[in-house]
């Protein structure tokens, strides 16, 4: 137990300074065009991260909205409860329907751009193929190449700003009212950010093309400021995580 305390007071403590919050975006957007370039020159050789089937993409990347949920849906309800009503708390929650949305509307987005901008190729060859459905062309066992914004550059940006959004009121909750389910799932979503970026710059570096990269990390830092910067400080919004004044 007083571990668990000293590690979530050290984390909490790093995200106190104001600059790991408000230069995160910057560094998204740093990591993916720096990574890019790398890409380019060669200069970064092949390792395990470079084989799309390395443990941390097919058992948390590839289900990276579904870790975010599973372990802000907990966090947000013990944290925002802390000095507040069920109302409020509710309300708060309906955030992770908001960015269920805006994950479900721009990686469908992603997927239709593809499909549409793509033509059908046989493996060996090149040959073009007459099929025209990503979906078909795949299940036939050719090659479909289209414009593929990365849909990895995107939720990886966009789910860790969402967290680190999130985890706020931790910064202000003192450690008497905390419990250990409240420390755990903090320490948890701490864990899945430092994942999130490794993997994002592993993305960075061994897949996808500039624009793709670029264009998905620039739609996970839009979703983001549309949200938490623009509209949730409004009235009729979920509202934003309490802050230090609102647990004073």
């Amino acid at each position: 137990m007083a571990a668990v305390g000293s590690l979530v007071n050290s984390l909490a403590c790093l995200w106190r300074q104001q600059c790991a919050r408000t230069c995160l975006p910057h560094l998204f957007f740093c990591i993916s065009f720096t990574g890019s370039i790398l890409k380019a020159t060669g200069l970064v050789p092949e390792s395990y991260f470079s084989n799309s089937r390395n443990v941390l993409n097919l058992y948390f990347v590839k289900i990276s909205w579904g870790w975010t949920i599973v372990l802000l849906l907990p966090f947000i309800f013990y944290s925002n409860l802390y000095n507040r009503s069920y109302i409020f708390v509710l309300r708060r929650l309906t955030s992770l329907l908001v960015a269920t949305f805006i994950w479900y509307t721009c990686t469908e987005t992603f997927f239709y751009i593809e499909d549409i901008t793509g033509s059908c190729y046989e493996s060996d060859t090149m040959q073009p193929i007459h099929i025209t459905t990503k979906v078909a062309c795949k299940k036939a066992g050719f090659i479909w190449d289209g414009f593929d914004i990365s849909g990895h550059s995107f939720i990886l940006t966009y789910s860790s700003l969402v967290i680190v959004e999130e985890m706020v009121p931790m910064l202000h909750i003192p450690q008497s009212d905390r419990n250990i389910h409240l420390d755990c799932f903090y320490i948890a979503l701490n864990a899945i950010v430092a994942i999130w970026i490794w993997m994002f710059g592993c993305t960075s570096v061994y897949f996808h093309d500039i624009i793709h990269k670029v264009i998905g990390t620039l739609c996970g830092i839009l979703g983001w400021y549309v949200t938490y910067v623009v509209w949730y400080p409004m009235p009729f919004s979920p509202g934003l995580p309490p802050q230090q004044k609102q647990h004073a």
